[in-house]
């Protein structure tokens, strides 16, 4: 089902293709990708099975949210190539399991797919979506030291916060906030 549309990528939801696990797998095996999500426990895949696994996680933590937030795959409009996931949901709080009322914008994409802008454009639809509906602010978190994150979160506009430790189990997050037009 697609999600959203923007000039270059369809959002859609992950399904369990062979074609979307192969690349489920392909990017949460790569350590230049999941070195950067912290303490997410089961990454990086070790077994091209772990990605149903990982898809099951994903449907079952977005199964009362409809399409306002989800954890989907960001696919090139003129090639078919998933470049990477996209993400809109809830922080999870100091205990990781009850979310917050603060809305996460994130993005993982495969390495083949860096440079393109691709993170921006989906992240950009995303978050001007989501403050559409009368949300205040959605955030993103960066690990510390992941400067391209960093970049994608400034060219979105959102403002740096600083290092914070408000969400995902108290671990220390580059924190950027987007606000609501006034």
């Amino acid at each position: 089902m697609t999600v959203l549309t923007t000039a270059r990528l369809v959002l859609r939801n992950w399904t369990d293709s062979p074609a979307d696990l192969a690349r489920i797998f392909d990017i949460y095996s790569r350590n230049e990708v999941v070195r950067w999500l912290g303490a997410a426990p089961g990454l990086p895949l070790t077994d091209p099975a772990q990605a149903a696994d990982r898809l099951a996680l994903w449907q079952a933590r977005h199964a009362d949210h409809g399409d306002r937030y989800g954890t989907w795959a960001a696919q090139a409009r003129d090639t078919g190539l998933v470049v990477g996931t996209i993400l809109l949901k809830p922080l999870p709080g100091r205990d990781e399991r009850v979310p917050t009322d603060d809305i996460e914008v994130g993005w993982h994409l495969h390495p083949d797919s860096w440079g393109h802008g691709y993170a921006t454009e989906a992240a950009r639809a995303l978050v001007d979506r989501e403050l559409a509906t009368g949300t205040p602010q959605v955030y993103a978190v960066v690990a510390p030291g992941n400067t391209a994150s960093m970049a994608v979160a400034r060219r979105l506009g959102m403002t740096h916060l600083g290092r914070r430790t408000d969400w995902y189990g108290g671990e220390e997050l580059e924190t950027f906030v987007r606000r609501a037009e006034p």
